[in-house]
């Protein structure tokens, strides 16, 4: 399956729209998060709160509790887009014409990243980059590093849709979170072309769902 174009993407958007044009607030998605920051009633900000007596534990502080330590499952295996024996690349099923996933093979934050992984990282950011920019639908590759809910490396490469002028800059994912689901067939041609660019200019396997 080739990628879609933006105008398939854009139309699928518009289908799930009301009579006036408008998306359905998904209150059950990040507006039900308690670190959403705005009251819905009014839309306000919420009251500041207090500071925390300490920064909450991530998973895998432990190394031994990291989910890296665990076999991965069948649906983990799943959706690898690229992969080589220190790193992987994994599709995310979010609403964005493509969302990949970058990770160490190795239990490793970004901080505490070895040289040789952290300038294989910076190789591995331009390339996925130049892909995802590469997409028909794709006006944008956007990047989130958090890191507040794991202590595993993940950074997320985003694709914003092109055209569509509302979803660029930071209110990106705040969109997303409203728009319509991206079929899976569709989200894998995607991130599959952006597999085989990898495995052209850096080497490695491409994606699972094509072997």
């Amino acid at each position: 399956m080739e990628p879609e174009s933006i105008e398939e993407y854009y139309a699928r958007v518009a289908a799930a729209t009301d009579d006036e044009g408008r998306l359905t607030v998904a209150i059950e998605e990040m507006p039900g998060w308690f670190i959403y920051p705005y009251e819905l009633d009014g839309l306000r900000i919420k009251p500041l709160e207090p500071l925390s007596d300490v920064e909450p534990d991530r998973v895998g502080e432990d190394p031994a509790d990291c989910p890296c330590q665990a076999p991965p499952t069948p649906d983990q295996d799943a959706r690898v887009a690229w992969s080589n024996e220190r790193w992987l690349v994994s599709e995310v099923a979010m609403k964005l014409p493509v969302t990949l996933i970058l990770k160490p093979r190795a239990h490793h934050d970004i901080a505490d990243l070895p040289d040789d992984l952290a300038a294989e990282m910076g190789r591995l950011i331009v390339a996925i980059t130049a892909a995802v920019e590469e997409l028909p639908s794709v006006g944008r590759c956007h990047m989130g590093r958090y890191g507040d809910g794991g202590a595993h490396a993940h950074p997320f490469f985003f694709g914003r849709p092109a055209r569509m002028s509302q979803l660029r800059g930071s209110p990106l994912l705040d969109w997303e979170e409203n728009l319509p689901e991206v079929p899976q067939d569709v989200r894998r041609a995607n991130a599959g072309f952006v597999g085989r660019r990898l495995v052209a200019r850096l080497g490695g396997t491409g994606p699972a769902w094509e072997s």
